[in-house]
């Protein structure tokens, strides 16, 4: 028979082995979960770093699309809806989105008059010089007549409407352009006149965005507002325009924006670009 002391001891003895079992089993679970949390941590920061490397290479691939990669410049050109365009706009299509922002091209004008020759600088009009060789190779221009010559105020010959061709004038002539506007470039901010003689300029529609086709050739320092991309320079045949140009206009557009239709006929009979130099 046992005695009351060794009961005691016993129940002490099994209340010690179970605070120690519970003790155990905590520091047990305490280590597991350190480990659980430590293992969390670390797939965060594997996480965290793999989401930080995608970002990182995807903000690259935003900033080579929004420049366009090296050597190159991303432009947009934006669409005319096609419902309700006027049959004076000629859809060929859209230029390549990535255009070269370096080099230079030569634009060559054939005209019934004689050649017009003018040098483009790639890094100032990328997406413009773009606009122009892709429509030269597709013949937009070919075979139209500059329809509008100022000789007054300011002097310029403008020509560029794919729907100016054939005889005669029509009250259209000056609205035709092709399937797609882009934003200006090159803007003679600072610069004292704006276009001076020899430059090559876009037409618009004085709204920002509404480059198309048309351009002017300044054969006189002109005080226009600069809102007109500088397109380049002209370095032959500027005595084909000044020949143009003195024989007058007819003041067709006297009462809207100026001069008329030139009275010696200037057709454009080809437009060719160049390879890009440089």
């Amino acid at each position: 028979m046992t005695s009351t002391r060794d009961r005691q001891r016993a129940a002490a003895r099994a209340r010690l082995e179970r605070e120690m079992a519970e003790r155990s089993g905590k520091a047990r679970k305490r280590r597991q979960t350190q480990a659980i949390v430590g293992a969390a941590a670390v797939l965060v920061l594997v996480v965290a770093g793999t989401v930080w490397l995608a970002t990182s290479l995807g903000d690259d691939d935003d900033e080579k699309q929004a420049g366009g990669g090296a050597g190159n410049a991303q432009c947009a050109y934006t669409e005319v809806p096609k419902q309700g365009r006027p049959a004076q706009i000629k859809d060929v299509g859209l230029p390549p989105a990535q255009q070269a922002n370096k080099g230079s091209q030569t634009m060559t004008i054939d005209t019934n008059l004689g050649p017009i020759t003018a040098k483009l600088d790639r890094a100032a009009v990328p997406c413009t010089a773009g606009s122009f060789t892709h429509l030269a190779s597709k013949g937009f221009f070919d075979n139209t007549k500059c329809h509008r010559l100022v000789t007054e105020g300011i002097k310029v010959l403008q020509c560029g409407d794919p729907s100016a061709t054939g005889k005669g004038w029509r009250d259209t002539d000056g609205t035709g352009g092709p399937s797609y506007n882009l934003a200006e470039e090159n803007l003679p901010t600072n610069k004292r006149p704006p276009y001076p003689e020899g430059v090559i300029a876009m037409a618009n529609s004085g709204q920002p965005g509404s480059t198309g086709s048309q351009f002017f050739i300044v054969y006189g320092d002109s005080q226009l507002d600069p809102n007109y991309t500088v397109l380049g320079t002209i370095t032959g045949g500027m005595d084909v325009v000044k020949q143009v140009a003195a024989a007058g206009d007819d003041g067709a557009f006297a009462k809207q924006a100026g001069g008329g239709h030139p009275k010696k006929e200037i057709v454009m009979t080809k437009v060719s670009m160049s390879d890009i130099q440089g």
